[in-house]
C-alpha cells in the first residue's frame, strides 16, 4: 500500500499539471503554443539544465557511467527500431522517430524530479540533453533525409549542457546573485512543460486508433527492458537506475509530430502515437515506477 500511495504521490502532480493545459484549450482560452515553447526550450530548461549540472553533488565517475550507458541504450533503440520498421514494412520517415523519441523533457522531467529528487533531476538532464542531441541531427536525417548539425550548435539547451558539464567538471560556480537568478528562471521549466504537453495533446486530432495502440504498446514493451537491461549491464543502482529505465520509457515525443508535420511525413500517423501512448502511460509510468523504486 506503501509504495502504491509513493508512485500515485509522484505521478499525479505530472498528469494533473498536463490536464491544466488540456482542459485550458479545452475551455476555448487563448495559449500561444510557439511562444511558450520557445520561452522554454531557449530559456527556462537551459537555466534548468545548467544550474542542475553545476549544482549535482554525483560524483563524476557515476555520472560518466550513467552518460554512458544511456547513450548505448539510445543507440541501441534505434538499431531495434529501425529493424523492426524495416521488417513490418512502415514507412521509415513516419514511423521511425515516435518509436524512437520519447518525451523525456517535457514528462521525464519532472516525473524523475518528483521521483528520485534533486540527484534524479541530474541524470535525467543529461539523458534528456543526450535524446534532444540524437532528435535534432538523426530524427530530423530520419524525417528530412537531411542532417542538421547546425542547428544543434544553435541550440540554447546544448550549450547549457556542455556549460553545466564544464562547471560541473572544474568545481566552479557562478556567482550567488547569478545562480538565484538562474534557478528562479529554471523552477518555471517543469510547470510550464506540463502544461504545455497538455495544450499540445488537446490540439492533436487522429483517426487511427488501432494502429497507434498497437505501435504504443510495441513502444513500451522494447524500451522498458532495453533500459533495465542496459542500466544493469552497467551496474548502475538507485537513482541512476530508475532515472535511465523512466526516460527510456516515456510515451512518444510531441517533438516528433511537429517534426512530421514540418518535413511531409503522415503527421496524423505520428499524431495518433502521441496521443495513444500518453494515454497509456497514465497506468504504465505507475507500474515502471513500481519497478524501480
Amino acid at each position: 500500500m506503501n509504495l502504491a500511495v509513493t508512485v500515485l504521490e509522484i505521478v499525479a502532480p505530472v498528469f494533473l499539471l498536463a490536464a491544466v493545459g488540456f482542459g485550458w484549450v479545452r475551455l476555448g482560452f487563448e495559449y500561444r503554443l510557439q511562444f511558450v515553447t520557445r520561452l522554454g526550450t531557449m530559456l527556462a530548461v537551459p537555466c534548468l539544465i545548467f544550474v542542475a549540472l553545476m549544482k549535482t553533488d554525483i560524483p563524476g565517475g557515476d555520472l560518466s557511467r550513467f552518460t554512458l550507458a544511456s547513450a548505448l541504450a539510445i543507440l541501441v533503440l534505434t538499431v531495434v527500431f529501425g529493424l523492426i520498421v524495416r521488417a513490418s514494412g512502415l514507412d521509415r520517415r513516419t514511423y521511425l522517430p515516435p518509436l524512437l523519441f520519447g518525451n523525456t523533457g517535457n514528462l521525464g522531467l519532472p516525473l524523475c524530479m518528483f521521483a528520485f529528487g534533486v540527484e534524479g533531476l541530474s541524470y535525467a538532464v543529461v539523458f534528456f540533453s543526450l535524446s534532444a542531441l540524437w532528435s535534432f541531427s538523426y530524427g530530423i536525417h530520419v524525417v528530412a533525409g537531411q542532417g542538421s548539425l547546425s542547428k544543434v550548435a544553435r541550440e540554447p539547451m546544448v550549450w547549457a549542457t556542455l556549460l553545466g558539464a564544464l562547471f560541473l567538471t572544474q568545481g566552479w560556480q557562478t556567482p550567488r546573485f547569478l545562480t538565484n537568478a538562474l534557478e528562479l528562471i529554471g523552477q518555471m521549466a517543469v510547470p510550464l512543460m506540463l502544461i504545455t504537453l497538455g495544450v499540445a495533446i488537446a490540439r492533436l486530432s487522429t483517426r487511427r486508433i488501432g494502429q497507434a495502440v498497437g505501435l504504443s504498446i510495441l513502444k513500451l514493451a522494447v524500451c522498458f527492458p532495453i533500459g533495465w537491461l542496459v542500466a544493469r549491464g552497467f551496474g548502475l543502482s538507485g537513482p541512476a537506475l530508475g532515472v535511465l529505465v523512466v526516460q527510456m520509457s516515456v510515451p512518444a515525443a510531441v517533438s516528433a509530430y511537429l517534426l512530421a508535420e514540418r518535413f511531409g511525413a503522415d503527421a496524423e500517423a505520428v499524431a495518433g502515437m502521441v496521443m495513444v501512448s500518453t494515454l497509456l502511460a497514465v497506468g504504465a509510468l505507475p507500474l515502471v515506477l513500481a519497478a524501480v523504486l
